[in-house]
């Protein structure tokens, strides 16, 4: 694929010069516009030449086609684990092109991802670089959902998401890594870092007891770090389980809902109400209703998250309505746009919950006014309509964000007008 040779036009240009200068947002707004996929492509050769594996991702989600570039025109996937970003390694290991590296090439690349893990990422960028100056640090987005750490020394830039990677190979590579090891991993990161959500997801995929005792033992760590790791654990167990019935399923709400009523800490007592939001039955309900009223705005998020979250979805008890109807006016907006969604999946018509939700067209924030439209149209409330009006278009860059509540406005509509 000659990428030079594809860049024709103002919009091709536009994408691979947004690509190259690693601007997310351009990116984004530009694959919002039709366009062919073999610009996609070599945008995604550039992203990677660019080292920007978060725009790569995108461009994969976007529909470029890794397989179409020559090896000679991707970064070296040596360059990639040195680099440290986890994305921009998982961009070269995408499934259409997963199969150009031999199973020892990994396991070279594993072996390293491992050496910077262990030495640590500034210890190895000074083995490097032999300099001794001040050490520049900053924490970046790697991709959408996970940061690391930035490290600059000596004209060398890199990212401490090595740990991250060594998960990553070894389950590419089949390599079953001690649970003791793969919560080590995580712990010596915080929540928000990639090293820990690997962890969490690769372990939470291990339905089998050592994972199950593991995160009971977390939950009883005097240390809150260690805690929110046994919390998000037991959610995702909950979360990746194939039915509500199958064994550590069952485990984990139990678990999720006893723990909810003893967590002191704010952030651990989320993840676990959090942890509830797909569970029917009074209990988990119940677990959910005492902290209505909790101090902290993350708490009443989790809250409003979870109620009304029935697999019968115009069932709603009365004492999760009375709740829903007191945090759609919470101070926090976040808390709002939380119930007014659990109230906009309930679906169930009933007037003084619509009535709430269209209150809130009127809310200042352009999202809240969003959330709002989207909870009217599903209770078919005439409302949403005008409400969708006045928001118009989706906004350039938005789009595909915009366009999922909107559109539930427009697909009333058009079942009002066509029954």
């Amino acid at each position: 694929m000659d990428v030079g040779g594809r860049v024709s036009g103002e919009v091709k240009a536009s994408l691979i010069a947004a690509a190259r200068a690693g601007d997310t947002f351009l990116v984004k707004q530009l694959l919002e516009d039709d366009g062919d996929y073999d610009e996609r492509t070599a945008a995604f050769a550039v992203a990677v030449q660019a080292f920007h594996g978060d725009i790569a991702e995108l461009l994969l989600w976007g529909g470029a086609d890794a397989g179409k570039c020559a090896p000679d025109e991707l970064l070296p996937l040596r360059e990639a684990v040195d680099s440290g970003s986890p994305a921009l390694v998982d961009a070269l290991l995408t499934h259409s092109i997963r199969d150009r590296y031999t199973a020892s090439e990994l396991m070279e690349m594993r072996d390293l991802a491992r050496r910077w893990h262990e030495a640590g990422a500034e210890a190895e960028l000074r083995r490097r670089t032999g300099s001794q100056d001040d050490l520049v640090y900053t924490r970046v987005q790697d991709d959408e959902y996970y940061t690391v750490g930035e490290l600059t020394l000596g004209g060398m830039t890199v990212r401490d998401g090595h740990g991250a990677i060594l998960t990553s190979l070894e389950e590419k590579l089949g390599i079953r890594t001690s649970c003791e090891e793969l919560i080590t991993r995580a712990l010596d990161r915080d929540k928000d870092h990639a090293a820990w959500g690997g962890a969490a997801i690769v372990l939470s995929h291990r339905r089998e007891q050592e994972t199950w005792t593991a995160a009971e033992t977390l939950r009883a760590d005097a240390d809150p770090s260690r805690r929110l790791f046994g919390a998000e654990l037991m959610r995702l167990i909950e979360l990746f389980a194939d039915s509500h019935e199958e064994e550590f399923c069952v485990l984990a709400v139990d678990a999720l809902t006893d723990w909810s009523a003893e967590e002191t800490d704010n952030v651990v007592l989320a993840e676990l109400l959090h942890g509830l939001y797909s569970s029917a039955g009074p209990r988990a309900e119940a677990a959910l209703l005492a902290h209505v009223s909790h101090h902290d705005a993350g708490v009443r998020r989790a809250v409003a998250a979870g109620l009304g979250t029935r697999s019968d979805s115009t069932y709603l008890s009365d004492e999760a309505r009375e709740a829903l109807l007191v945090l759609m006016s919470d101070p926090d907006t976040d808390v709002r746009i939380a119930a007014c969604l659990s109230v906009g999946a309930v679906g169930n018509g009933d007037l003084a919950l619509t009535d709430a939700v269209a209150a809130l067209l009127d809310h200042p924030e352009r999202r809240v006014q969003l959330v709002a439209v989207y909870g009217l149209a599903l209770h078919n409330d005439e409302r949403c309509v005008e409400g969708a009006d006045r928001l118009g278009q989706p906004r350039p860059g938005f789009r595909n964000e915009e366009a999922g509540y909107l559109d539930a406005a427009w697909r009333y509509q058009w079942r009002r007008d066509h029954n």
